[in-house]
């Protein structure tokens, strides 16, 4: 089976760009060990926003991050779980943003629903799997 993951991270430019880097080895770390993710294959997309393009709800601070995760569907809802689990652990410990100030969705699509390298998702042939 195949895998796929496309990763959007939106924040505070100025809180999200020095950390970049490091957020995104911490996402791709929690990837490769909830989802089994294979560990060459990163693929991330940082939005940092202006105050002014920004709202949120009272309660969250300027660290406040949102993190959307576009996946193929076939994970069970245990490693879902899991990949929810380990990223508020690791983003807290690693980058002090507190799970007040995380916000994390997984989007699941059909194979069918993506397009890559010329063709639909369920026509490639990948060597890593999906079902975990």
């Amino acid at each position: 089976m195949m895998t796929l993951g496309q990763i959007k991270i939106y924040g505070f430019k100025e809180k999200l760009n020095p950390i970049k880097k490091t957020l995104s080895n911490v996402i791709h770390s929690c990837m490769v060990d909830a989802l089994e993710y294979p560990t060459n294959k990163k693929f991330h997309r940082f939005f940092p926003m202006d105050e002014s393009d920004f709202y949120f709800a009272d309660g969250r601070t300027e660290a406040y991050t949102i993190i959307e995760i576009s996946i193929f569907e076939g994970r069970t809802v245990e490693a879902k779980k899991l990949l929810i689990k380990l990223l508020f652990e690791r983003i807290s410990s690693e980058l002090e943003i507190f799970p007040q100030d995380l916000e994390i969705t997984i989007f699941e699509t059909p194979k069918h629903n993506w397009g890559i390298r010329g063709l639909p998702g369920d026509e490639l042939v990948l060597n890593y799997k999906v079902n975990v």
